[in-house]
């Protein structure tokens, strides 16, 4: 047996130690292109399990939306355990992590090129909060293609108003999928003020408003549109921004034929509506008709003050009362049975 001295190994060490960065590739990072991405996607918790996102189903129950914060410090994590598989001993992990700043640089910068919109600019810079959230609905299943938007402050103009993700308050979408057909993943590079869920605008769209009456029965009715400049109107005649402030026409439906329209009563309806200005004698054409019944896509808006058109305030502060209350019981259970 041949006896060997530690001076070569601890040479080595010393010489690994003393190396502050290797030097760039030929795409001007330490680590390849290819690796930056994988590692970017990883951080934006795609190949992350589902249960290690949602561990309860009563976390994300039917029909419900969960915003959340995403904990810089588990992603952070989940990368540093993707790199260090290919460590095989001290002086490798010792190595890595000194170069982990500059690589946690390097995918900052990945990290928003991963979803690149046609012709919006890229981010650049080091990555800051990310926010998002889940959402579980047959709405996510009914439109795939569903748009989000989200703004850092609410956004100035008419409520039909759509703003590219290179304006000023636009929050650029990180990651937007769908999970299982009736789940939406969404990711935001920042903290959103303002929330738009909004079906999508691919087509033209008819519809009606329906309103819940007594003893299970329902009215249905549109907001009323000059026709000549396809304006919301009250019943003066004033243009509104807000469709909920233009007269309501009733739309009527034909007896013993639930949904299906009576053309003829719903357009004279229409025409007896003076803010219309449609034909006065009463005959309306299929154009006069078609633009009364079309609609905008629907929108769902969330919204962090209250002074805000919105559905739901402090959107974005998680709370975990119920579930943590169904565990309390559980090992309380538990106990008195033991």
């Amino acid at each position: 047996m041949v006896a060997h001295t530690s001076e070569p190994m601890e040479a080595m060490y010393m010489a690994v130690m003393t190396v502050d960065v290797l030097p760039p590739n030929a795409e001007g990072t330490i680590a390849p292109q290819e690796i930056l991405t994988f590692l970017a996607r990883l951080r934006l918790l795609q190949g992350v399990p589902f249960n290690n996102i949602v561990p309860d189903t009563e976390l994300l129950p039917n029909e419900s939306i969960r915003f959340f914060y995403l904990d810089r410090a588990w992603t952070d994590a989940i990368v540093q355990g993707a790199l260090s598989v290919a460590t095989g001993n001290t002086i490798e992990r010792a190595q890595l992590e000194r170069l982990y700043p500059q690589i946690e640089k390097e995918i900052d910068e990945a990290e928003r090129q991963v979803r690149a919109p046609g012709g919006e600019p890229a981010l650049t810079g080091e990555a800051g909060l990310v926010t998002g959230f889940l959402m579980r609905s047959a709405a996510v299943a009914g439109w795939p293609g569903m748009h989000v938007r989200a703004y850092s402050q609410p956004p100035a103009g008419s409520a039909t108003e759509v703003f590219p993700e290179s304006h000023p308050s636009r929050i650029k979408l990180l990651r937007l999928e769908r999970l299982s057909p009736a789940v939406l993943l969404c990711l935001f590079d920042g903290l959103p003020k303002v929330l738009h869920i909004e079906e999508p605008r691919q087509g033209l769209q008819f519809g009606y408003n329906l309103h819940a009456g007594r003893r299970g029965s329902y009215s249905a009715t549109v907001p009323a549109r000059n026709v000549r400049s396809a304006e919301y109107v009250n019943a003066a005649g004033v243009e509104q921004d807000d469709p909920n402030d233009a007269a309501q026409i009733p739309v009527r439906f034909r007896r013993k034929a639930p949904g299906v329209l009576d053309l003829t009563n719903t357009a004279r309806n229409f025409a007896d509506e003076a803010a219309t200005s449609m034909n006065l004698d009463g005959k309306v054409d299929g154009a006069e008709f078609a633009m009364q019944m079309i609609r905008f896509p629907y929108r769902q808006i969330f919204a962090q003050d209250a002074g805000t058109t919105a559905t739901q305030n402090d959107a974005f502060k998680p709370s975990l009362g119920d579930v943590t209350a169904r565990y309390t019981a559980e090992l309380k259970a538990r106990i008195e049975r033991s």
